[in-house]
């Protein structure tokens, strides 16, 4: 079990700065579940000369509850074990809070973590209303109080605190967004629990966990990618097995109808339009809240929007990112019912991975590993953070003949150019040979002329080995990224 932070050194400079600020701090940190939003507070500040008050909001408890909690803590953090008498609501626990500050060291900064807030909330408690108060009144003349926020309902973090409309607005000092690792640290928190996987190994890894620290802590030794993937998943009472609803039941109050949404999308591996979309979903469960829904969704980390480049008029589109979420409902869903009965037979997955099946979804799955990793793109490319990175496609009409294309990712550049880039994995050097050659060129004349663009277009191919170097290759390929590129350091 990895007890030190690894891959956070942007996060613990935002928290190192808060810390030594003389003034007093609100952060709002927020993330999805199982990122390590409390493992990061936790341990950068454990051993910092500072008090440190932590309270976590239980799921689904009664506000008596929430404030019993609040109050044992505070006993323990600030009068060495006395508990006092609960307040009845949270005006009164937040008196009792600011009291016992006020009678705290002088000398000593203080954190006051709250975890889970959203969980804190619960109906008709006035959390916000007090908190709000307690800030404004108090806590923000405190420069020693450095105030931190959290939970895994990122949308609630975001409409109810950081966009709020009340006594909170613009009372936020910092927000932070907790992102899963990245390839490289990825690779780095596997090797801190003694585990030296490959660059295509911890790939196929990190199709299934999508860079979540809690789900690579499951990563058991002297396994190869397949046999852990098979004991994650594919086992009777796995834990990704069982990890799909609880996962949204944690976020949701009702869940079933975000795995609806979410289902949806999936389906459509370019994306699908806003409209389209709204038109698939049953109305009777969305209750007029469809794009809040959505909006939700994005905040939470499992979907993206965006605007085919060219085509913006034509509206928002909606795609799945969360790794995890895709290969459950590819791969785990459809024999779930099977799986809580009875494991997979030993070695089954890996025959599994032998299938073309397998190998289309594999490139799926690393084109939405290939959109997180935008800025090692950039940089083995040599191309400028100014330039746009989007996707783009043509859809010709019915019975009209044209042939269709689709750009898995381009850069549009400043400097009068375009980079189109080809996403492809395979487990060799990729081939380019003369029908793929006339593919490629097909594409970029189906851009130019429906985009009508006068800039210089170059061709760069993304692919998990390289590609083997002949006269196609040399002809049309001005840059090339290789999956050891995506673990580079930036």
């Amino acid at each position: 079990m990895v007890t030190e932070l690894v891959g956070r050194k942007d996060e613990c400079g935002i928290l190192q700065t808060l810390f030594d600020s003389d003034r007093p701090e609100f952060l709002a940190l927020y993330g999805r579940r199982r990122v390590g939003k409390t493992f990061l507070i936790r341990q950068f500040f454990k051993d910092k000369d500072a008090i440190f008050f932590n309270v976590t909001g239980s799921k689904q408890g009664k506000l008596r509850e929430q404030i019993n909690h609040f109050i044992e803590q505070l006993g323990k953090v600030f009068l060495g074990g006395i508990v006092p008498k609960p307040g009845k609501n949270w005006d009164d626990t937040f008196k009792i809070l600011t009291d016992a500050i006020s009678s705290s060291k002088q000398n000593k900064k203080i954190i006051l973590f709250f975890d889970e807030l959203p969980w804190m909330d619960t109906k008709n408690s006035r959390l916000l209303h007090s908190l709000d108060y307690y800030w404004n009144q108090h806590w923000s003349n405190d420069e020693r109080i450095k105030l931190i926020i959290c939970g895994s309902s990122a949308s609630w973090i975001i409409n109810k605190v950081i966009k709020s409309r009340g006594g909170l607005h613009n009372r936020i000092t910092r927000k932070m967004h907790l992102e899963p690792f990245n390839l490289i640290n990825t690779k780095k928190f596997l090797k801190r629990q003694g585990i030296d996987l490959n660059n295509k190994q911890i790939t196929q890894l990190y199709m299934v966990t999508g860079g979540i620290p809690y789900y690579l802590s499951y990563v058991e030794k002297s396994l190869s990618a397949a046999q852990i993937i098979e004991n994650l998943a594919f086992n009777k009472g796995s834990f990704l097995l069982e990890e799909f609803d609880n996962l949204f039941a944690s976020l949701f109050d009702d869940h079933e109808v975000y795995i609806e949404i979410i289902r949806i999308i999936a389906q459509s591996r370019s994306g699908i339009g806003k409209r389209a979309l709204l038109e698939k979903i049953d109305k009777s469960q969305l209750g007029g809240r469809g794009l809040k829904k959505l909006e939700a969704l994005k905040e939470a980390g499992f979907i993206m929007s965006f605007k085919p480049h060219f085509h913006k008029r034509r509206g928002v589109y909606y795609k799945v990112i969360d790794e995890y979420t895709l290969f459950y409902l590819r791969w785990i869903e459809p024999i779930r019912e099977s799986l809580q009965v009875q494991s997979l037979d030993k070695g089954n997955w890996q025959e599994i991975q032998n299938s073309p099946a397998w190998n289309s979804w594999q490139g799926y799955a690393f084109e939405a590993i290939c959109y997180k990793h935008i800025s090692q793109i950039r940089k083995k490319l040599e191309i400028s953070p100014t330039a746009i990175a989007n996707s783009w496609r043509y859809i010709p009409k019915d019975k009209s003949g044209e042939p269709g294309a689709q750009i898995d990712l381009l850069f549009d550049r400043r400097d009068d150019a375009i980079t189109l880039c080809e996403i492809k994995y395979s487990n060799k050097s990729f081939v380019i040979d003369k029908q793929y050659a006339r593919n490629l060129l097909n594409k970029q004349r189906v851009f130019v002329k429906n985009t009508r663009t006068k800039k210089q277009l170059f061709i760069a191919m993304i692919v998990s080995n390289g590609i083997k170097q002949n006269l196609y290759a040399d002809d049309l390929i001005s840059g090339i990224v290789t999956l050891d590129d995506l673990f580079k350091e930036l």
